[in-house]
């Protein structure tokens, strides 16, 4: 269910994830529970997060994309693990030929792997299959982003997706209800305006600060091991990698007309499978 709390400034990110961490303390020490942060500003948010509640720490990267020549404008979103959103509506009226479009994933794809390696630094993703996943970010204007990581993180099969941000316009708190088990909106001011008016700094988080506080946080590795003897044991294909959750689209990067009109309309390969590795076509 949504928890409204007291409207007020936090004074940045770190300081709004442990409060949000507090609406979230029936998670805390479960060994099936796995924060994953939205780059770049929802990594603060979850770092405070996991920290409080003693769970491990990742991040799901999505990136938007774009039309060519138009950028700005989005005609789908790609997740690392090979989940692929196509804005059909956007494709129909501007007549993009799918040549054009497997180039902009390909491209994206590429960038996708780069970032993983950037922010991880060579860790393995974790594995979110039968967990429950808290979903996190700074916060949410239009939810375009946050929807799309649902959309995508759905494909690899979670027991349960917590939504938990630390401000939130109060219509999409409500329709995110529909789409996750549970959403944990600290405030949902109304107006609402922009995510960045109820913090005393919002200044951008760079790529070094992300890296820091994931090599700081707890890892899934930890989560892994120490599931494993308690958890029932899955059956997975031992060739088969794991999904790989990792984003880095910013709440600006989709039109607020974008999501309803998605659809998942590609899965490349299984979660976690890449196929340039093996030398099929995009």
């Amino acid at each position: 269910m949504d928890r409204y709390f007291k409207e007020r400034l936090f004074r940045d990110r770190r300081a709004a994830g442990r409060e949000l961490a507090g609406a979230l303390a029936d998670y805390r020490g479960r060994p099936e529970v796995l924060v994953l942060a939205l780059p770049r500003g929802g990594v603060p948010v979850g770092y405070e997060i996991a920290q409080a509640l003693d769970v491990p720490l990742d991040v799901f990267l999505v990136r938007k994309l774009g039309v060519p020549g138009h950028e700005e404008l989005a005609l789908g979103a790609l997740a690392t693990g090979g989940v692929c959103l196509l804005n059909q509506q956007v494709i129909r009226s501007l007549r993009i030929p799918p040549e054009a479009i497997d180039q902009v994933i390909a491209t994206e794809q590429a960038e996708l792997k780069r970032r993983e390696a950037a922010y991880r630094g060579g860790r393995k993703p974790p594995d979110v299959a039968d967990k429950t996943v808290i979903l996190v970010d700074d916060g949410l204007a239009t939810g375009a982003s946050m929807r799309v990581a649902v959309a995508a993180l759905r494909q690899a099969g979670p027991a349960r997706i917590v939504v938990a941000v630390p401000v939130a316009a109060p219509s999409i708190c409500a329709e995110l209800r529909d789409e996750v088990e549970e959403v944990i909106c600290a405030r949902t001011p109304e107006p609402f305006h922009a995510v960045g008016l109820w913090y005393e700094d919002f200044s951008q988080t760079s790529d070094e600060e992300v890296r820091d506080l994931l090599g700081k946080a707890p890892h899934a590795d930890r989560l892994r091991a120490g599931a494993r003897s308690t958890r029932r044991k899955r059956r997975t294909n031992s060739a088969e990698p794991a999904f790989d959750p990792v984003e880095e689209a910013s709440e600006e990067s989709f039109p607020a007309s974008d999501p309803p009109a998605w659809t998942t309309t590609a899965m490349i390969g299984p979660p976690g499978y890449d196929p340039k590795a093996e030398g099929e076509a995009v």
